[in-house]
């Protein structure tokens, strides 16, 4: 049967209701129509996610002065805990010249409070969107995908899926890097060895939709038409490049304001007003001759000046005092990864941070810290679908105050953990 030009069956059930006037054949096609629209969105829709659970036992006491690395701290140390639940709905892009999708990840738990990706006026809580973007795709060259919305930031050796970096602590490199942001993000790939992104946002993060002015132009910092911008070059050895194949080198930077900066009253003055902050990142992961092993390094870079914004949960910064308020981080990391059998991995981090401040007090400048870390982890894959591991980290702090000045001077200088994590992939 005919209806608008578009040809339909229907059964029996349906040919005979509207033999009695019951129902419309042309109501029955358009609501089968949308149906069928319906169906076709569902069926490219994925639905993904995991549970990230965890046991930590902090050796000796004073639990209140651990180390200040990403979700890490006191809250977790000596129990049980439930890290962070992701739940992922996706329509990735498929190979056609103009393909759309999108992609939403949600956050709920302890981690998504301290991801912190609240709005201008939210407050913090268990429940946090870590990205909520509509990717694109437009027919220039090889094809350029954007990101528009709230994404990952782009730089750094690790990521915010614990599940994937090889260990289950953070590093200081990651601590010091901006998590997500909210903006435009394009991505163009060369060829198969060379790989560009480039994007603009609206500060480096984490707050979404947040303004360089702080969203008040009368007490701004800068003006409505400032922006942050980000890029990265990526390359990746061929396969005719043997042992070395699949290698990889990365280069980045994320270069603009903090959205948690105070205001200054001198608007458009770079040295007096706060909150400019760049993040320099260039890391590597290299095969090796030997079959499974891969060794890797990476050097971070934070710079903020001004305002009293920080390094994300490291360092604090003292009032602006002409440019003489810089702050400055410096995080550098190598690993190593063994697959030693199917099931069993071994992984291993060295890292050494330092931090400074200049300008202010002598008592602020003892907020400076210098850090050393060791991290091994063992991962064994026993049941499916669970990524379990077993680690044990020391952090040793030349300044026992971890880059804290106004806690107690008895801060530990050497802290040492073992944990056992699990997380289980849907």
């Amino acid at each position: 049967m005919n209806i608008g030009g578009t040809k339909m069956k229907f059964n029996k059930w349906t040919l005979g209701l509207a033999a009695v006037g019951a129902v419309s054949l042309t109501s029955v096609a358009q609501a089968e129509e949308k149906m069928n629209v319906l169906q076709t969105a569902m069926t490219s829709t994925t639905i993904s996610g995991y549970v990230d659970t965890s046991m930590q036992w902090n050796f000796g006491t004073g639990d209140n002065h651990l180390p200040t690395y990403a979700f890490g701290g006191s809250s977790k140390a000596d129990g049980f805990n439930l890290n962070v639940v992701q739940l992922s709905i996706a329509k990735p892009l498929d190979e056609s010249e103009w393909a759309a999708g999108y992609r939403a990840d949600l956050w709920f738990g302890p981690d998504a409070a301290t991801l912190a990706t609240t709005s201008p006026f939210g407050t913090t809580s268990d429940v946090a969107i870590r990205q909520a973007y509509v990717a694109l795709r437009t027919p220039v060259g090889n094809g350029i995908d954007w990101k528009i919305g709230v994404f990952d930031g782009i730089i750094g050796y690790e990521t915010l899926t614990d599940g994937d970096n090889p260990n289950m602590t953070r590093s200081y490199g990651f601590t010091i890097e901006p998590k997500t942001q909210t903006g435009l993000l394009g991505t163009y790939r060369f060829c198969d060895v060379v790989t560009a992104s480039f994007g603009v946002a609206d500060t480096v993060g984490p707050t979404i939709n947040a303004r360089s002015f702080n969203g008040n132009p009368a007490t701004a910092n800068y003006s409505e038409s400032e922006k942050t911008y980000t890029g990265s070059l990526a390359f990746t050895a061929p396969s005719n490049m043997g042992w070395l194949a699949g290698s990889t080198l990365y280069a980045g930077f994320i270069a603009g304001f903090s959205p948690t900066s105070t205001p200054n009253t001198t608007p458009f003055d770079p040295t007096t007003s706060g909150g400019i902050q760049n993040n320099y990142y260039i890391g590597t992961t290299l095969a090796t001759p030997v079959a499974g092993l891969k060794v890797g390094a990476a050097i971070d870079y934070a710079h903020i000046r001004g305002g009293s914004g920080n390094v994300p949960g490291v360092v604090p910064i003292l009032p602006a005092v002409g440019d003489q308020n810089v702050n400055n981080a410096y995080a550098y990391d190598l690993y190593v990864s063994y697959q030693a059998t199917e099931k069993m991995s071994l992984h291993g981090r060295a890292e050494y941070y330092r931090a400074t401040v200049v300008g202010g007090s002598a008592a602020a400048q003892k907020g400076n810290n210098e850090v050393t870390a060791l991290t091994a982890t063992i991962q064994y894959d026993l049941w499916q679908n669970v990524l379990s591991r077993l680690e044990i980290r020391w952090d040793h702090s030349e300044d026992p105050q971890y880059g804290n000045a106004t806690l107690p001077a008895n801060r530990l200088k050497n802290a040492t953990m073992i944990a056992a994590n699990f997380i289980y992939k849907f």
